[in-house]
């Protein structure tokens, strides 16, 4: 087993940062490492917190750790923030609105850049939900960028994805667009202390029913994040759902579907840095690249032959 695997099965805090980081930097260790975690994962509730930006989606995170600490629950936060062009990490740094918690043992707080995926999720993500099931948290919480119509993502990395929406945005109809209404386990109407809560409630419902979604029903939960209403009742529908999981057929074909996507990322992602090593490694090719006349198209394609030939 690899060293770092027996020291996070062993809670050492230390190693479980150390192992994100390596993930996040491609290291040549890396999918051994996740292979050793998979045996040791302990099945944490994966919770993905998603919606527009300024919906207020960290200030509810931060009351969700305070309850589910209260709950004797330890909590692990995923926080995926935009990137810097310059430095290639996260940007914003949502951790700054949850320092209540840094001191917290049972609390670990990670920012992640999303370098440069527009589903609102950074590609190492689902291998840092991983780590943390494998550390030992209950509740795995992910928090996307924000992203507006680009956050289907998230479904295929946690168990129930949460859309936090907000009065007379016009997020809904945004959603709607995207599809995003068919992959809510949950609606979240945030700041519901503002005017039009009643109208985007309904404006929920009858999407919903255009929907015609068989099975499982997504609740609305209503919550005011800055005064800690409704996170109690948003953590009782985030249990049901997850209890629907598991007592029905479709908890088993969404954790397949999800299976399936794994696989092919990882074999996407590695087939890619084959590639690019491929050309980076040849002067010739690189010389090529800096043409800007050159035709791109079939360069591309010998390129691939030649790598296919090369036992690519």
């Amino acid at each position: 087993m690899h060293e770092l695997a027996e020291r996070i099965q062993q809670r050492n805090l230390r190693a479980l940062a150390r192992a994100i980081t390596l993930i996040e930097n491609d290291d040549p260790d890396k999918l051994d490492l996740l292979s050793d975690l998979f045996s040791i994962q302990k099945q944490a509730h994966y919770i993905g917190i998603t919606g527009s930006p300024g919906a207020g989606k960290s200030s509810l995170v931060n009351r969700m750790i305070s309850f589910l600490r209260a709950q004797d629950l330890t909590v692990a936060v995923i926080a995926v923030d935009p990137t810097s062009p310059f430095s290639g990490g996260a940007l914003l740094g949502d951790r700054v609105r949850m320092n209540d918690h840094f001191t917290d043992p049972g609390v670990f707080i990670r920012s992640m850049a999303t370098r440069g995926s527009l589903g609102g999720l950074s590609r190492a993500t689902k291998d840092t939900i991983r780590v943390c099931d494998a550390y030992g948290f209950d509740v795995i919480l992910v928090e996307t960028v924000g992203v507006g119509q680009s956050e289907l993502d998230i479904m295929k990395v946690v168990d129930t994805t949460s859309v936090v929406l907000t009065p007379n945005s016009g997020d809904v109809l945004q959603i709607f667009k995207a599809g995003i209404m068919e992959i809510a386990d949950l609606f979240i109407i945030n700041k519901a202390d503002l005017p039009g809560v009643r109208k985007l409630k309904t404006q929920l419902e009858e999407f919903m029913m255009i929907s015609n979604s068989k099975g499982w029903q997504a609740p609305i939960v209503q919550t005011v994040s800055t005064e800690n209403k409704g996170i109690e009742v948003l953590w009782e529908e985030m249990k049901r759902h997850r209890t629907y999981l598991y007592e029905t057929n479709l908890g088993k074909e969404q954790r397949k579907k999800q299976l399936v996507h794994e696989v092919y990322d990882l074999m996407r992602e590695e087939l890619w840095q084959s590639i690019e090593d491929f050309v980076e490694s040849d002067n010739t090719k690189r010389e090529q690249l800096e043409n800007v006349d050159a035709d791109p198209y079939q360069m591309a394609k010998n390129w691939l032959e030649e790598w296919k030939q090369g036992g690519g």
